[in-house]
């Protein structure tokens, strides 16, 4: 059986578990998605290519790496957080001038200079003058000036439409209604438009350049000196495209855990004649670990037994569509994997092959079936 070896090394990463937020854990190996999805983004694929996968490695040690988290929130808060200006509203980023800090979790205004620190007195000022005209159009929307026009354009729109349902549609009189009723709508709309640029010139867009931080503390779970052996099963085209573009994988997990491409080569894949046991972790079919039904106890691949049948299961999504941009993983594809140390396989052993690398010997279980 032919595959794909690929050999890298990273000096740290973090292969984020979706569901952990304030401490971002890791998995100790990349997922499947993680490795086929990098694989499918330097051959340049658009559409889900069939790969088997096989992953296993080692890391030396695994730190938490302290961050401080920024987070925007959706509208402008006077009583909390920190207020900033942007230096460009349509970008979140560390780009900002501090405008001024609340002191406690309740009761503070930035309006009223009510518990603040203030950074930046002139931009404070700004930022008030700018929330007072605000109000101050707000305000005018709901005054009679505003609400007796937008009435009077009303009105006289529903007369001319009834007087033009009394008139003959090829009359005169009614082509004339019909240019009135045009006029009307566009001096209605000139009007709104003015009042928009106005509102959008001296507040809304002034107003978006401010923004309300809040900062934590977070954690990444890293991992140090990591090194991965993967094997590759798919279409001989598939396999010719991953050698070809392989020194374009340049990280592994986030975009700053970068990748040493050690090793690519197509290798022949054997059966186990003998006992072997691994030198690496990895992660195997879940199926593989179960005991099978020929007078045997173990799975195919069994661990020392004075330690016990150890592992952590995890299950990773396989194959996706493409949904509005996104990819949907399919949960009827998603495979039940058993991370392991100290593993090994003998000549009974199926659904697993060696690599015979020289001085090493990889035991390989594709994830898939």
């Amino acid at each position: 059986m032919k595959a794909l070896r690929i050999k890298l090394h990273q000096t740290s990463a973090n292969y984020r578990k979706e569901e952990t937020i304030d401490n971002k854990m890791t998995y100790p190996l990349p997922p499947i998605s993680t490795v086929t999805g990098a694989l499918h983004s330097i051959c340049g694929y658009t559409e889900y290519h069939k790969m088997l996968v096989s992953i296993q490695g080692n890391y030396q040690s695994m730190q938490n790496k302290i961050y401080t988290h920024h987070c925007f929130l959706n509208s402008t808060m006077d009583d909390r957080g920190l207020l900033v200006k942007m230096k460009n509203e349509n970008l979140l980023s560390t780009a900002y001038d501090k405008v001024a800090e609340a002191k406690k979790s309740q009761g503070n205004s930035f309006l009223k200079g009510i518990t603040i620190q203030v950074y930046n007195q002139g931009l404070l000022d700004e930022y008030r003058n700018l929330k007072e005209m605000g109000n101050k159009i707000a305000l005018w929307k709901k005054s009679e000036e505003y609400t007796d026009k937008v009435a009077m354009y009303k009105t006289k729109k529903q007369q001319l439409t009834k007087q033009k349902k009394t008139l003959d549609k090829k009359s005169t009189e009614y082509t004339d209604l019909v240019e009135k009723e045009k006029e009307l709508k566009q001096e209605e709309k000139d009007w709104k438009n003015k009042i928009k640029e106005y509102e959008e010139t001296h507040y809304k867009k002034p107003i978006a350049k401010f923004r309300s931080l809040t900062k934590s503390v977070k954690k990444y779970e890293i991992l140090n000196n990591i090194t991965l052996i993967l094997h590759i099963q798919a279409e001989e085209s598939v396999l010719q495209d991953i050698m070809e573009n392989i020194y374009d994988l340049k990280s592994l997990g986030r975009s700053e855990d970068f990748v040493d491409v050690e090793e690519i080569k197509l290798v022949d894949l054997v059966e186990p004649e003998e006992k072997i046991i691994s030198s690496y972790s990895a992660y195997v079919n879940y199926q593989d670990t179960k005991p099978i039904l020929n007078n045997r106890k173990a799975g195919n691949i069994f661990f020392f037994k004075s330690r016990g049948k150890q592992g952590t299961k995890y299950y990773f999504g396989t194959e996706y569509k493409i949904e509005k941009g996104k990819r949907i993983f399919l949960q009827d594809k998603k495979v039940p994997v058993v991370y392991v140390s100290n593993h090994r396989v003998d000549k009974k052993s199926k659904n697993v092959w060696i690599d015979n690398a020289g001085d090493e010997q990889y035991i390989v279980n594709f994830l898939q079936k």
